[in-house]
């Protein structure tokens, strides 16, 4: 599969740069701190993750971007995009092979929480259902993430703007399921803010259930970005 390669190259890229060694080491570090530190944890004296991956849906509407500003952003900035799409690879094979690639790197930093979850079960009886679910839930939230990132990568020469927009856009779309509660929306619009919050559906998965509607949303949220970035890309080509 020729979108391996181009996830092969960006993986490797990813530690070229001081990013993705950031993002691996301060990923687990900060989510561990959040949760036994600054969370209520030994408060609650509770053998649970909850509060763990409660702070997910955020901290990966800052990491995802983060993990994609420089995919599309830095080849166009260097010029390299030409380049790239004369390589013998279709253009959905470059932006599949792109969101791979930002998809390991982001299952690597989260492998890289895994004594969070070890250090919760040597204190107490932890269920392991909702620590399956929240990780399950953190990968396919994250993966909508770095698509709704590589999107905006795709449309600008700037990292920077493209990590503010995607992290500006994600923070709403954790937010807008907080409106639906509001006493002057309509019942039929707070239905539909919260079908479209990813916060929602994270927490959805993450109880331990297989929840297939929240799966297909973030499926759903990741497809329509991709194929946004590779119809962007496609037209840049034959510009």
């Amino acid at each position: 599969m020729r979108s391996l390669v181009i996830a092969r190259r960006e993986i490797a890229a990813a530690f070229e740069t001081p990013a993705g060694w950031v993002v691996l080491a301060l990923f687990p570090a900060v989510s561990a701190a959040f949760f036994f530190v600054l969370g209520p944890f030994f408060a609650i004296g509770e053998a649970s993750l909850r509060g763990f991956f409660g702070n997910m849906p955020w901290l990966l509407a800052i990491v995802a971007p983060a993990l994609t500003m420089r995919s599309w952003a830095e080849e166009r900035r260097a010029g390299t995009d030409e380049l790239l799409l004369t390589w013998p690879f279709r253009v959905r094979e470059l932006v599949w092979g792109k969101f791979l690639g930002a998809w390991a790197v982001l299952a690597l930093a989260l492998a890289a929480t895994a004594g969070v979850p070890i250090t919760v079960a040597l204190l107490g009886d932890l269920d392991a259902g909702p620590v399956l679910g929240g990780y399950l839930g953190t990968l396919l939230s994250g993966g909508a993430s770095l698509a709704v990132g590589l999107f905006f990568s795709a449309c600008t020469r700037s990292q920077i703007v493209a990590w503010l927009i995607s992290v500006c856009l994600l923070m709403l779309l954790n937010l807008i399921g907080a409106a639906a509660t509001a006493a002057a929306v309509p019942p039929a619009l707070g239905r539909l803010l919260l079908a479209l919050d990813l916060q929602t559906h994270f927490h959805a998965i993450a109880r331990g259930v297989a929840d297939l509607r929240s799966m297909l949303h973030y499926a759903g949220v990741a497809l329509i970005a991709l194929c946004a970035c590779g119809l962007l890309v496609e037209r840049r080509r034959f510009a």
